[in-house]
């Protein structure tokens, strides 16, 4: 017995397009955007909430302080700060580099909450640093302010030649 070759597939009706231009004042019905970029644009756009305890850079001063007076205490049982501080400047900068990266991947993956809570530690790390180099915020504030309204390009152009032997790379960004 021969099977019958006659294959009929039964096909869905599609919506009819129109490559036609709308008369002038129809309004084009605009398309949505893709789900992901919907999600990421949210995330982006949202308005900045400071909830009930606001911000403002002069906390950076106040934990400045802080960890500086954890380090001349010294009291490494109590203290993360004077922890860290006593293990050397190799174990302060590993851990500033560490929140570096984790700041990047969660800024990079678009997680706004996150990237806050990594850019809080990693300003935190950046503050032992300065503790343990001994640099004070109002010098780093001093530098920022003298680089006030100079394009990156023509600053960074001025940095001495040292730096580009001392990086032993002449791909500074």
């Amino acid at each position: 017995m021969a099977k019958s070759t006659d294959k009929t597939t039964k096909r869905k009706p599609t919506k009819a397009r129109t490559g036609l231009p709308l008369p002038a004042g129809v309004p084009a019905k605009a398309k949505k955007a893709p789900k992901a970029v919907r999600k990421a644009e949210s995330r982006h756009l949202r308005p900045l909430d400071l909830g009930a305890a606001g911000g403002d850079a002069g906390v950076l001063d106040d934990l400045w302080r802080t960890v500086e007076a954890r380090r001349t205490a010294g009291d490494v049982a109590h203290s993360h700060s004077a922890r860290l501080l006593a293990r050397g400047t190799p174990k302060v900068a590993q851990k500033l580099g560490e929140e570096a990266v984790e700041c990047v991947i969660a800024a990079t993956m678009g997680e706004r909450g996150e990237t806050i809570l990594e850019s809080a530690d990693l300003l935190y790390h950046l503050l032992v640093v300065w503790v343990d180099a001994g640099i004070r915020p109002e010098e780093v504030w001093a530098e920022l302010r003298q680089r006030e309204g100079i394009s990156g390009i023509v600053e960074k152009a001025a940095r001495p030649k040292g730096i580009v032997r001392a990086a032993r790379t002449t791909k500074l960004p």
